[in-house]
């Protein structure tokens, strides 16, 4: 497996790299059947909700590896062990009410859950920070606008399900 400068980790399309203490990119190199600029329009949709996504920073390009690059906020995960019960339930009420949010704006993950032929953690894309859950990748994610009323209210319906499966998974850890 290929491995990049700065690398962070792998997804099934993409690489993420460190830029800097504060940043990092997700690169897209080739054909990688994503498409940045999709993906960095809903990352702002949700931006302007509340804080649950990852904050979007900028498109850039790398002109020595001839990289296209969507540059976000770098997260700094902590286990979830690392909180009492407790406070994992508080921490889980704040997250279900900013999914909320979210879904009645009309933006829906749709990757709480890593699909299970993707190598990986279960819930690779959420992160406990000390700013609370945090949601990662949201390149499949759906806007309402974007795919209608029906299959949005379908992809809302499949995410509380996963939600509840990640709290037993959270608060059972």
């Amino acid at each position: 497996m290929k491995r990049y400068p700065r690398q962070l980790s792998s997804g099934a399309n993409n690489i993420v790299i460190a830029l800097n203490e504060t940043e990092v990119a997700k690169i897209y190199e080739g054909d990688t059947r994503s498409d940045i600029g999709s993906e960095a329009e809903k990352m702002k949709f949700a931006n302007q909700v509340n804080n649950l996504v990852v904050r979007f920073i900028r498109i850039d390009f790398d002109d020595e590896r001839q990289w296209e690059m969507l540059v976000m906020e770098r997260l700094y995960p902590m286990d979830f062990r690392s909180l009492e019960y407790e406070k994992r339930e508080l921490v889980f009420s704040v997250f279900e009410d900013e999914l909320s949010a979210l879904h009645q704006a009309g933006f829906a993950h749709r990757e709480l859950l890593r699909p299970s032929d993707i190598s990986g953690e279960p819930y690779d894309n959420i992160f406990l920070t000390n700013q609370g859950l945090r949601l990662i990748d949201v390149g499949i994610s759906a806007l309402r606008h974007q795919v209608g009323e029906a299959l949005f209210k379908r992809f809302v319906e499949q995410e509380i399900a996963k939600s509840a499966r990640f709290r037993e998974f959270f608060l059972n850890r």
